[in-house]
């Protein structure tokens, strides 16, 4: 109940309910999972009272990448045949605290019940919309060199909604050659081969000198994300969405991660009256891990 600013809300006035109590009051709890209405695939329905179009552009970008991980634990929990998780399961699961996980889940208008927890099939389906994984969405990799291979032959791809559709790269040797069951085509076909095939996920393997001539064609062919490998900062237009992963910038945080453990456990010598002394400190929540989504150093970053 909302009182006025500068006004007493007395139990005992004329016509007027007594004030609830914070006892009374129902948290996020204690809505059941089950009493979510249940969003159709046109993106139409409503779950509380904004679109799931207009909610998806509400979350945070942080939030999203914890999504993804809240999906890959959860399909983990299903195949073992796991009906219902709770927030402290799940959380421990991912690497987060569990007040950051049901705020993040509550950007999907889901809310567990106290002493049950979460139906995993239902916000397994609700993240995968959210996602957008409720479709596929084609990739075609660029750079068919020692990564390049092993994304191509990745199998875990095509289960997750990301069926590899085209590769290309500049080498004669490798054109018309099966990576993957997939024949590597040229470079320069890369806008035909792309528009053809609906290719909407653009990763990039090249090396850095290539890398902007690669996105352009990918740009020029409609693909409308690109997953970046190279180390460099691509230029696109303002539609167009692009991840960065830089493996040498993660190892070098890793290295000044090790090397701060290190003088810690040496600034700690001679302590050993102190408990705990020689020690490295931990750096997370709960165990020894990073600050990223899953409990480690979030390796995917926005070029």
């Amino acid at each position: 109940m909302v009182t006025q600013r500068g006004r007493r809300d007395e139990a005992g006035s004329p016509g007027r309910p007594p004030r609830r109590s914070r006892r009374d009051t129902p948290d996020a709890d204690n809505a059941p999972t089950a009493e979510i209405p249940a969003v159709p695939a046109d993106g139409n329905g409503r779950t509380g009272d904004a679109p799931e179009a207009v909610r998806a552009k509400q979350i945070p970008e942080a939030a999203v990448a914890r999504l993804a991980v809240y999906l890959r634990v959860l399909s983990g929990m299903s195949e073992q045949g796991a009906t219902t998780v709770s927030s402290e399961e799940l959380s421990q699961a991912a690497g987060v605290n569990s007040a950051k996980l049901r705020k993040d889940l509550s950007y999907l208008g889901s809310y567990g019940t106290r002493g049950v927890g979460y139906e995993v099939s239902v916000l397994v389906s609700q993240i995968e919309r959210i996602l957008g994984l409720t479709r596929q969405h084609k990739v075609a990799v660029v750079g068919i060199g020692n990564l390049g291979h092993a994304l191509a032959n990745y199998g875990g791809f095509p289960g997750r909604g990301f069926p590899v559709e085209a590769l290309f790269d500049l080498d004669a040797d490798l054109i018309g050659v099966p990576v993957g069951g997939l024949p590597v085509s040229h470079m320069d076909d890369i806008p035909r081969v792309c528009a053809e095939r609906g290719i909407s996920i653009g990763v990039i393997a090249t090396p850095p000198t290539a890398a902007q001539s690669v996105c352009d064609r990918l740009v020029a062919g409609g693909v409308q994300c690109i997953l970046n490998f190279a180390p460099v900062v691509l230029q696109v237009p303002a539609h167009i969405e692009v991840r960065k992963v830089d493996l040498a910038v993660e190892l070098q945080i890793l290295s000044f991660h090790v090397a701060r453990r290190a003088d810690d456990a040496a600034g700690n010598q001679g302590n050993s009256g102190l408990p705990g002394a020689g020690l490295p400190s931990e750096n997370g929540k709960g165990g020894r891990n990073g600050s990223g989504p899953d409990g480690g150093r979030e390796m995917v970053v926005r070029g």
